[in-house]
């Protein structure tokens, strides 16, 4: 059988990749635990407002320009949800590409426990 639902993750990574807040908070639960790890330092929030805010609107900033999403999948492992994302970027350093996979759980549709890990921003035209 054909499904064309989309998972809870698919829907928060395409309304991060939008800069989609509203729809981002709405997914989160309100005391989300969130622990991330970027090329340059892991993160933490345990407020879907401090996520919001202190974590994924400096992961995509405000100069991003999120212009194509590559790919977005997801799968299961046991009991965790995983969603794997990969998009192209353009900022004033100039186009990247970005890949991000989240684990996370549920509870209710929203999301209680979220673990990204980062691959960062690199160059389109990789490393000279």
């Amino acid at each position: 059988m054909l499904t064309t639902e989309t998972t809870v993750g698919e829907r928060f990574a395409r309304a991060f990749l939008a800069k989609d807040w509203d729809a981002v908070a709405g997914l989160v639960d309100p005391a989300v635990d969130f622990r991330g790890l970027t090329p340059g330092r892991p993160w933490e929030a345990t407020t879907a407002d401090d996520l919001i805010q202190l974590v994924l609107r400096q992961w995509i900033e405000p100069t991003d320009e999120v212009y194509e999403v590559i790919g977005v999948t997801s799968d299961r492992v046991v009991d965790r949800e995983r969603v794997t994302y990969r998009f192209r970027v353009r900022n004033p350093d100039g186009d990247h590409v970005c890949e991000q996979t989240a684990y996370y759980d549920t509870e209710s549709e929203r999301i209680v426990k979220l673990r990204v890990l980062c691959s960062g921003f690199l160059p389109r035209a990789g490393r000279g």
